[in-house]
């Protein structure tokens, strides 16, 4: 296993280290057969989102998506929280800026997250380990599965601070539980327990917080020992036909189809089912 500071932004950019951004690295990510954990390492903040948590993850994300041995993703948080969302004592400093604005952030961090938890082309997991709120919430909504610990829980949070919605949850949360019910979240937010979450289908499993780590584990190394083209295949199918009539999605599922076809794991797969045997994934 390897673990490393997330390819950091401020090197990247050629921008000098802040006196405020030493101590304990704000993300992780674990590297292990295929799978990377990505985790919020802002404990004592409840993982909160400074600028540079923000900026930390939407540059490993960008990293994993591109890398071709990373082959599933699983985005997870650190202590008792899985994320809260915004940094709201950042934002507080920010408010007597008058160069800042949160279209700035929304533009250039949570957008780009969001874009790339919902289309790398690989499968993400969202293993909320404890409460996810605003754009927490969010990023958890993007993912393909989400596995909570009986403890979590849900709270849309953003009209509680008299905020819009962001991070793709007015477009992710009305696919989950229609649009009735996703304006009454985000309209009168309060904080959904993980077993109400799950009868309302915005997780996909719950377990003992004591079982998170494994189930998920189990869950991550089955996806990663799959076909990974076809996976990513899959959700842009999903994500694609939810804003197009059906003869354009029809349309792009011939064109995945053929990218799929193409594929080591496409032979690889009929040559097993003809030789009765169980397919060996690349990958490729």
């Amino acid at each position: 296993m390897t673990e490393s500071s997330p390819y950091p932004a401020a090197a990247r950019a050629g921008t000098p280290a802040r006196a405020e951004d030493t101590g304990p690295l704000p993300l992780v990510v674990q590297v292990d057969d295929g799978v990377a954990w990505v985790r919020l390492n802002r404990p004592d903040a409840m993982n909160a989102l400074d600028d540079r948590l923000k900026g930390l993850l939407r540059d490993a994300l960008e990293h994993l998506a591109a890398d071709e041995a990373v082959r599933c993703v699983v985005l997870t948080g650190t202590g008792r929280a899985f994320c809260v969302g915004q940094d709201l004592k950042e934002h507080v400093r920010s408010l007597d800026d008058p160069g800042s604005s949160l279209t700035t952030t929304v533009t250039e961090h949570y957008n780009p997250i969001v874009l790339l938890l919902a289309t790398m082309n690989k499968p993400v997991i969202a293993a909320v380990n404890g409460v996810a709120a605003g754009a927490g919430m969010s990023f958890a909504l993007a993912c393909d599965f989400r596995v909570a610990a009986e403890t979590a829980a849900f709270n849309t949070a953003f009209a509680g601070i008299a905020l819009s919605c962001d991070s793709g949850s007015s477009w992710t949360l009305p696919r989950l539980v229609g649009p009735a019910r996703a304006k009454e979240l985000l309209l009168l937010p309060r904080t959904l327990p993980a077993s109400e979450a799950l009868s309302l289908g915005l997780v996909t499993r719950v377990v003992p917080p004591d079982a998170l780590e494994a189930t998920v584990s189990d869950l991550a190394a089955q996806l990663a020992a799959g076909p990974t083209v076809a996976y990513g295949s899959i959700r842009r199918a999903v994500a694609y036909s939810a804003g197009h009539d059906l003869a354009a999605a029809l349309a792009h599922e011939g064109e995945l189809m053929g990218v799929t076809g193409a594929t080591q794991d496409h032979r690889a797969a009929v040559d097993a089912f003809l030789a009765k045997a169980k397919p060996s994934y690349s990958g490729r």
